[in-house]
């Protein structure tokens, strides 16, 4: 896949915003662990960043999802993995099945102000006991006439400290685990929901992330995405676009890691000579760029055919099983060329280093995109297929 003159405008344009609006910023977001969502997403939703792929009679822009790529793609030029993961929250991961399988009210109630910016989003799935194992959640909304009660809490929420309301799946029946669940829209200010803290990461800094109680919310049936019980099913067809957005969005960190590794280490001298004239490191980085643009091929491919109506859902995972490893492999190997100065914060490496990691847990672990290929090549054994 290719982009068009019309791709590239819209990365011209969001770069542009980025370096007025964000990378400055960026440094201080990290050292106080939070960005201003509502208003950094209330100046992207007025450029239509916050809905290039979604219905024009809600605001979006309505174009196909290659233009969500090209914005994934743009958005890693932000100078951290942070900012970048809350805006694709927003695009490509609590909005996808509303966009998709919303009532009319529930998209001019929720998914219009998403996209404007007049709303921050989040995706509630992970559980304490249920992060990758998505139908293992135990949060449960009970019917009560023409509402849902929702008893239970939500793990590890991007945007949770901050967002107006969260698609949330919850077990709606006591039915068979994969038919039991449902996406609901649950505002953020309704009575009953605790936040118990905001998490303390690894990386990831300028994100809120948190842990929520549900306590006898009460939410109107209406709020429902779609049909009762195939809530598991949406959610693994926006996991789709989750995994091929977290693709898109690592493509421009491991470039640059790359490219800046090889201008340091031009520069930096041991035993009298620069350290690229080390065959074993430019030979490295060689490697690393090649990784890197077979990703870019297999992501490309990938978007190319989910844009023809394929199920790509092997593709996805895959894409997003490379980008999660490929990112430690990179981030790792060039802080080691930085040598002390990697281990500073003050390096960007480093932050990559830290945010990175989460690329091969978050929007389903490492081993979870090995067994859905498994899958797809059909090599599981008998009593596990099905």
């Amino acid at each position: 896949m290719i982009y068009g003159p019309e791709h590239k405008e819209l990365m011209r344009s969001l770069s542009k915003f980025i370096d007025q609006e964000i990378n400055p910023n960026v440094d201080a977001w990290e050292a106080e662990g939070m960005f201003p969502a509502h208003e950094l997403f209330k100046k992207l939703g007025r450029q239509g960043f916050l809905g290039v792929c979604k219905p024009e009679e809600y605001g979006g822009m309505g174009l196909d999802y290659s233009y969500s790529l090209a914005v994934s793609e743009t958005l890693g030029r932000i100078n951290c993995g942070a900012v970048p993961m809350a805006i694709g929250v927003q695009t490509d991961m609590a909005t996808p099945a509303l966009a998709r399988f919303g009532s009319d009210y529930v998209k001019e109630n929720f998914l219009k102000p998403a996209i404007s910016g007049d709303y921050v989003a989040c995706i509630g799935v992970s559980e304490p006991v249920a992060g990758s194992d998505v139908a293992g959640i135990k949060s449960h909304a009970r019917s009560d006439g023409d509402d849902y009660i929702i008893n239970g809490q939500k793990m590890w929420i991007t945007n949770g400290t901050q967002a107006d309301f969260m698609c949330m799946l919850v077990n709606t029946s006591d039915g068979p685990i994969h038919a039991s669940k449902s996406l609901v829209i649950v505002p953020m200010d309704s009575p009953g929901i605790t936040l118990a803290r905001k998490l303390d990461k690894l990386g990831m800094r300028a994100s809120d992330t948190a842990q929520l109680f549900f306590e006898d919310v009460r939410v109107p049936k209406k709020n429902i995405i779609g049909e009762e019980g195939k809530g598991f099913t949406y959610q693994m067809q926006q996991f789709q676009e989750e995994r091929l957005w977290a693709a898109g969005a690592g493509l421009y960190p491991l470039e640059k890691a790359i490219n800046d590794t090889i201008d340091y280490t031009r520069t930096r001298e041991a035993f009298g000579r620069p350290l690229l004239e080390n065959q074993v490191i430019h030979f490295r980085l060689a490697e690393l760029k090649t990784e890197l643009e077979l990703l870019r091929s297999l992501t490309y491919r990938a978007v190319g055919d989910y844009v023809a109506g394929d199920d790509v859902t092997m593709f996805a995972s895959m894409a997003k099983l490379k980008v999660g490893r490929l990112t430690r492999e990179v981030a790792d190997a060039c802080l080691q060329y930085y040598g002390g100065m990697g281990f500073m914060n003050e390096t960007p490496i480093s932050r990559l280093y830290r945010d990175g990691r989460l690329s091969s847990i978050g929007g389903g672990a490492d081993e979870v995109m090995l067994g859905i290929i498994c899958k797809y090549m059909d090599t599981l054994p008998k009593q596990r297929r099905g």
